[in-house]
């Protein structure tokens, strides 16, 4: 037994999905699950975030900016990094992260132009800046887009 098969017990659970209102026999008649009076008894109870005619949280609370839903977090590497891997090796994003230059490669891998390479590599990554695909194949080696 472990936290990924706690299950409740058999019976112990009910469904939510039942009528409310139709008489004491069925458990959940006359108030229907409501209590006794009150505004959340009734109908037309406020709703969700009301606060009683206070000025609520989501509204106090300043709102900045925006969050573009199209964009794409890139994770950028400089062609220096590459330098860890023997010649003619094929660099793949999985390599990157064994060798934890990557840690995780969100929406993609950028290979930068900043720095030094010396090493022929075949480097599979998502884009190339133009500086970084001159310097690998300035040294013989393919930037290949995935």
């Amino acid at each position: 037994m472990d936290l990924s098969n706690l299950r409740p017990a058999e019976g112990s659970k009910h469904s939510d999905n039942f009528r409310r209102g139709r008489g004491h026999g069925s458990g959940n008649g006359k108030t229907a699950g409501k209590g006794h009076k009150g505004q959340k008894a009734r109908s037309g109870a406020p709703r969700i975030g009301f606060e009683g005619g206070q000025m609520p949280l989501y509204r106090r609370i300043p709102k900045r900016g925006f969050t573009c839903r199209n964009s794409k977090d890139i994770c950028a590497i400089d062609v220096s990094r590459l330098e860890v891997f023997d010649n003619d090796t094929v660099v793949s994003v999985e390599m990157l992260m064994e060798k934890g230059i990557v840690k995780n490669p969100r929406d993609g891998v950028k290979i930068l132009g900043t720095g030094e390479l010396t090493k022929k590599l075949t480097v599979q990554a998502n884009a190339f800046s133009a500086g970084a695909k001159e310097k690998i194949e300035a040294v013989g080696g393919k930037a290949e887009v995935i």
